[in-house]
Protein backbone atom coordinates (compact mmCIF):
# COMPACT_ATOMS: atom_id res chain seq x y z
CA UNK A 1 0.00 0.00 0.00
CA UNK A 2 1.24 3.53 -0.76
CA UNK A 3 2.12 5.77 2.17
CA UNK A 4 0.59 8.95 0.75
CA UNK A 5 -0.97 11.15 3.39
CA UNK A 6 -4.67 11.84 3.00
CA UNK A 7 -7.36 14.27 4.05
CA UNK A 8 -10.78 12.64 4.06
CA UNK A 9 -13.45 14.69 2.31
CA UNK A 10 -16.76 12.87 1.94
CA UNK A 11 -17.38 11.19 -0.40
CA UNK A 12 -13.75 11.29 -1.47
CA UNK A 13 -10.24 11.68 -0.10
CA UNK A 14 -7.39 13.87 -1.22
CA UNK A 15 -3.65 13.46 -0.85
CA UNK A 16 -2.05 16.02 1.45
CA UNK A 17 1.60 15.34 0.61
CA UNK A 18 1.97 16.94 -2.82
CA UNK A 19 5.57 17.90 -3.60
CA UNK A 20 7.25 20.16 -6.14
CA UNK A 21 8.48 17.04 -7.89
CA UNK A 22 4.85 16.19 -8.59
CA UNK A 23 4.54 19.42 -10.59
CA UNK A 24 7.53 18.45 -12.73
CA UNK A 25 6.09 14.96 -13.19
CA UNK A 26 2.69 16.39 -14.15
CA UNK A 27 4.24 18.73 -16.71
CA UNK A 28 6.23 15.86 -18.21
CA UNK A 29 3.09 13.71 -18.38
CA UNK A 30 1.15 16.64 -19.86
CA UNK A 31 3.79 17.07 -22.55
CA UNK A 32 3.55 13.35 -23.27
CA UNK A 33 -0.24 13.54 -23.69
CA UNK A 34 0.09 16.53 -26.01
CA UNK A 35 2.71 14.80 -28.15
CA UNK A 36 0.60 11.63 -28.31
CA UNK A 37 -2.57 13.46 -29.44
CA UNK A 38 -1.57 16.95 -30.65
CA UNK A 39 -4.67 17.46 -32.82
CA UNK A 40 -6.96 17.64 -29.80
CA UNK A 41 -4.69 20.04 -27.94
CA UNK A 42 -4.28 22.32 -30.94
CA UNK A 43 -8.04 22.30 -31.56
CA UNK A 44 -9.03 23.41 -28.06
CA UNK A 45 -6.15 25.88 -27.81
CA UNK A 46 -7.10 27.36 -31.19
CA UNK A 47 -10.55 28.22 -29.83
CA UNK A 48 -8.89 30.15 -27.01
CA UNK A 49 -6.41 31.83 -29.38
CA UNK A 50 -9.12 32.89 -31.85
CA UNK A 51 -11.25 34.30 -29.03
CA UNK A 52 -8.25 36.22 -27.70
CA UNK A 53 -7.44 37.65 -31.12
CA UNK A 54 -11.07 38.67 -31.57
CA UNK A 55 -11.08 40.56 -28.27
CA UNK A 56 -7.75 42.20 -29.12
CA UNK A 57 -8.76 43.43 -32.57
CA UNK A 58 -12.26 44.43 -31.41
CA UNK A 59 -10.78 46.67 -28.72
CA UNK A 60 -8.11 47.96 -31.12
CA UNK A 61 -10.67 48.89 -33.78
CA UNK A 62 -12.85 50.64 -31.20
CA UNK A 63 -9.86 52.61 -29.96
CA UNK A 64 -10.02 51.11 -26.48
CA UNK A 65 -6.53 49.64 -26.36
CA UNK A 66 -6.18 50.36 -22.64
CA UNK A 67 -8.86 47.75 -21.95
CA UNK A 68 -6.57 45.05 -23.28
CA UNK A 69 -4.95 44.90 -19.84
CA UNK A 70 -8.06 43.87 -17.84
CA UNK A 71 -9.28 41.68 -20.72
CA UNK A 72 -5.96 39.84 -20.89
CA UNK A 73 -5.79 39.60 -17.08
CA UNK A 74 -9.26 38.08 -16.86
CA UNK A 75 -8.94 35.83 -19.88
CA UNK A 76 -7.21 33.00 -17.95
CA UNK A 77 -10.37 32.64 -15.86
CA UNK A 78 -11.92 30.87 -18.85
CA UNK A 79 -8.98 28.53 -19.44
CA UNK A 80 -10.20 25.71 -17.11
CA UNK A 81 -13.45 25.32 -19.06
CA UNK A 82 -11.61 25.26 -22.40
CA UNK A 83 -9.38 22.54 -20.93
CA UNK A 84 -12.28 20.14 -20.23
CA UNK A 85 -11.72 18.38 -23.56
CA UNK A 86 -8.03 18.04 -22.71
CA UNK A 87 -8.91 16.34 -19.43
CA UNK A 88 -10.96 13.81 -21.38
CA UNK A 89 -8.05 13.11 -23.73
CA UNK A 90 -5.76 12.44 -20.76
CA UNK A 91 -8.42 10.33 -19.05
CA UNK A 92 -8.97 8.16 -22.08
CA UNK A 93 -5.25 7.76 -22.74
CA UNK A 94 -4.63 6.77 -19.12
CA UNK A 95 -7.50 4.26 -19.16
CA UNK A 96 -6.53 2.86 -22.56
CA UNK A 97 -9.88 3.86 -24.05
CA UNK A 98 -10.32 4.52 -27.78
CA UNK A 99 -9.83 8.16 -28.76
CA UNK A 100 -12.39 9.88 -30.98
CA UNK A 101 -13.61 13.40 -31.59
CA UNK A 102 -17.13 12.43 -30.60
CA UNK A 103 -16.02 11.09 -27.22
CA UNK A 104 -13.70 14.00 -26.48
CA UNK A 105 -16.17 16.71 -27.50
CA UNK A 106 -18.88 14.86 -25.61
CA UNK A 107 -16.95 15.54 -22.40
CA UNK A 108 -18.11 19.15 -22.59
CA UNK A 109 -21.62 17.91 -21.80
CA UNK A 110 -20.35 16.05 -18.76
CA UNK A 111 -22.21 12.88 -17.89
CA UNK A 112 -25.54 14.15 -19.17
CA UNK A 113 -26.32 16.03 -15.97
CA UNK A 114 -25.08 19.49 -17.05
CA UNK A 115 -22.69 19.74 -14.09
CA UNK A 116 -19.78 20.85 -16.29
CA UNK A 117 -21.99 23.35 -18.07
CA UNK A 118 -22.96 24.75 -14.68
CA UNK A 119 -19.28 25.25 -13.89
CA UNK A 120 -18.83 26.88 -17.28
CA UNK A 121 -21.59 29.36 -16.48
CA UNK A 122 -19.86 30.17 -13.18
CA UNK A 123 -16.57 30.85 -14.99
CA UNK A 124 -18.16 33.08 -17.63
CA UNK A 125 -20.01 35.01 -14.92
CA UNK A 126 -16.68 35.37 -13.09
CA UNK A 127 -15.09 36.81 -16.24
CA UNK A 128 -17.97 39.27 -16.64
CA UNK A 129 -17.74 40.23 -12.97
CA UNK A 130 -13.99 40.86 -13.30
CA UNK A 131 -14.59 43.17 -16.27
CA UNK A 132 -17.15 45.14 -14.22
CA UNK A 133 -14.71 45.35 -11.30
CA UNK A 134 -11.98 46.51 -13.70
CA UNK A 135 -14.33 49.23 -15.00
CA UNK A 136 -14.95 50.33 -11.42
CA UNK A 137 -11.23 50.50 -10.62
CA UNK A 138 -10.65 52.44 -13.84
CA UNK A 139 -13.37 54.93 -12.92
CA UNK A 140 -11.96 55.44 -9.43
CA UNK A 141 -8.42 56.25 -10.58
CA UNK A 142 -8.74 57.59 -14.12
CA UNK A 143 -12.22 59.01 -14.63
CA UNK A 144 -10.86 62.56 -14.17
CA UNK A 145 -7.40 62.02 -15.61
CA UNK A 146 -8.16 63.97 -18.74
CA UNK A 147 -6.62 61.22 -20.87
CA UNK A 148 -8.89 59.44 -23.27
CA UNK A 149 -9.48 55.74 -22.75
CA UNK A 150 -8.23 55.18 -26.27
CA UNK A 151 -4.66 55.87 -25.18
CA UNK A 152 -2.58 53.21 -23.48
CA UNK A 153 -0.23 56.01 -22.37
CA UNK A 154 -2.53 56.63 -19.41
CA UNK A 155 -1.11 53.48 -17.80
CA UNK A 156 2.25 55.27 -17.40
CA UNK A 157 0.77 58.13 -15.35
CA UNK A 158 0.74 58.15 -11.56
CA UNK A 159 -2.97 57.39 -11.50
CA UNK A 160 -2.51 54.73 -14.15
CA UNK A 161 0.25 52.98 -12.21
CA UNK A 162 -1.87 53.03 -9.05
CA UNK A 163 -4.78 51.60 -11.02
CA UNK A 164 -2.53 48.79 -12.29
CA UNK A 165 -1.34 48.05 -8.75
CA UNK A 166 -4.83 47.89 -7.25
CA UNK A 167 -6.21 46.05 -10.28
CA UNK A 168 -3.40 43.50 -10.11
CA UNK A 169 -4.04 42.80 -6.42
CA UNK A 170 -7.82 42.53 -6.86
CA UNK A 171 -7.47 40.48 -10.02
CA UNK A 172 -4.95 38.13 -8.42
CA UNK A 173 -7.24 37.50 -5.45
CA UNK A 174 -10.19 36.78 -7.74
CA UNK A 175 -8.11 34.53 -9.98
CA UNK A 176 -6.78 32.63 -6.95
CA UNK A 177 -10.31 32.08 -5.64
CA UNK A 178 -11.55 30.67 -8.93
CA UNK A 179 -8.37 28.63 -9.36
CA UNK A 180 -9.05 27.04 -5.97
CA UNK A 181 -12.57 25.97 -6.94
CA UNK A 182 -11.67 24.70 -10.43
CA UNK A 183 -8.19 23.12 -10.27
CA UNK A 184 -9.62 19.78 -9.15
CA UNK A 185 -13.37 20.19 -9.65
CA UNK A 186 -13.43 20.28 -13.45
CA UNK A 187 -11.18 17.22 -13.93
CA UNK A 188 -13.28 15.43 -11.31
CA UNK A 189 -16.52 16.24 -13.15
CA UNK A 190 -14.99 14.73 -16.30
CA UNK A 191 -13.81 11.67 -14.40
CA UNK A 192 -16.61 10.89 -11.95
CA UNK A 193 -20.34 11.07 -11.57
CA UNK A 194 -20.51 13.79 -8.90
CA UNK A 195 -22.31 17.12 -8.66
CA UNK A 196 -20.36 20.34 -9.09
CA UNK A 197 -20.82 21.38 -5.45
CA UNK A 198 -19.11 18.18 -4.26
CA UNK A 199 -16.37 18.68 -6.85
CA UNK A 200 -15.78 22.24 -5.63
CA UNK A 201 -15.55 21.04 -2.02
CA UNK A 202 -12.92 18.46 -2.99
CA UNK A 203 -11.02 21.10 -5.00
CA UNK A 204 -10.96 23.51 -2.05
CA UNK A 205 -9.85 20.66 0.24
CA UNK A 206 -7.02 19.81 -2.14
CA UNK A 207 -5.78 23.40 -2.11
CA UNK A 208 -6.13 23.65 1.67
CA UNK A 209 -4.17 20.40 2.17
CA UNK A 210 -1.40 21.36 -0.30
CA UNK A 211 -1.26 25.16 -0.03
CA UNK A 212 2.37 25.76 -0.96
CA UNK A 213 2.67 23.39 -3.92
CA UNK A 214 -0.69 24.32 -5.46
CA UNK A 215 0.11 28.02 -4.99
CA UNK A 216 3.31 27.42 -6.95
CA UNK A 217 1.23 25.64 -9.60
CA UNK A 218 -1.10 28.65 -9.78
CA UNK A 219 1.91 30.92 -10.31
CA UNK A 220 3.29 28.59 -13.01
CA UNK A 221 -0.06 28.68 -14.81
CA UNK A 222 -0.39 32.47 -14.54
CA UNK A 223 3.15 33.23 -15.69
CA UNK A 224 3.21 30.76 -18.59
CA UNK A 225 -0.22 31.82 -19.84
CA UNK A 226 0.80 35.48 -19.67
CA UNK A 227 4.03 34.88 -21.59
CA UNK A 228 2.20 32.68 -24.12
CA UNK A 229 -0.33 35.46 -24.80
CA UNK A 230 2.33 38.03 -25.72
CA UNK A 231 2.94 36.87 -29.33
CA UNK A 232 -0.70 37.44 -30.37
CA UNK A 233 -1.82 34.54 -28.16
CA UNK A 234 -0.01 32.07 -30.44
CA UNK A 235 2.09 30.62 -27.64
CA UNK A 236 -1.13 29.26 -26.15
CA UNK A 237 -1.28 26.68 -28.93
CA UNK A 238 1.34 24.70 -27.01
CA UNK A 239 1.18 26.07 -23.46
CA UNK A 240 -2.56 25.64 -22.92
CA UNK A 241 -2.72 21.95 -23.94
CA UNK A 242 0.35 21.04 -21.87
CA UNK A 243 -1.01 22.85 -18.80
CA UNK A 244 -4.44 21.27 -19.30
CA UNK A 245 -3.07 17.75 -19.55
CA UNK A 246 -0.70 18.41 -16.63
CA UNK A 247 -3.61 19.58 -14.46
CA UNK A 248 -5.33 16.25 -15.13
CA UNK A 249 -2.29 14.37 -13.86
CA UNK A 250 -2.12 16.56 -10.75
CA UNK A 251 -5.80 15.78 -10.15
CA UNK A 252 -5.04 12.06 -10.42
CA UNK A 253 -2.13 12.45 -8.02
CA UNK A 254 -4.38 14.30 -5.57
CA UNK A 255 -7.42 12.05 -5.73
CA UNK A 256 -6.68 8.86 -7.66
CA UNK A 257 -4.21 7.19 -5.32
CA UNK A 258 -5.81 8.65 -2.22
CA UNK A 259 -9.26 7.40 -3.13
CA UNK A 260 -7.91 3.91 -3.88
CA UNK A 261 -6.26 3.80 -0.46
CA UNK A 262 -9.35 5.18 1.25
CA UNK A 263 -11.55 2.54 -0.33
CA UNK A 264 -9.05 -0.19 0.58
CA UNK A 265 -8.97 1.02 4.19
CA UNK A 266 -12.77 0.94 4.35
CA UNK A 267 -13.02 -2.53 2.80
CA UNK A 268 -12.97 -4.44 6.15
CA UNK A 269 -15.70 -2.18 7.54
CA UNK A 270 -17.87 -2.63 4.47
CA UNK A 271 -17.44 -6.41 4.38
Amino acid sequence: MSTSKQAQIAPSAVASDLKLGDLRAALAAGWGDFRAYPAFGLFFAAIYVIAGMFIYFALFVRGEVAWLVPAAAGFPLLAPFVAVGLYEVSRRREAGLPMSWRAVLGALRGRGDEQILSMGVILFVAFGFWIMVAHGIFAIFLAESGIGSESIALLATGAGLMMLLVGTIVGALMALAFYAITVVSLPMLVDRNVDFITAIIVSLASVRSNKFVLLIWAIVIAVTLFVAMLPLFLGLLVVLPVLGHATWHLYRRLTGEAVAEHQEALAPELA
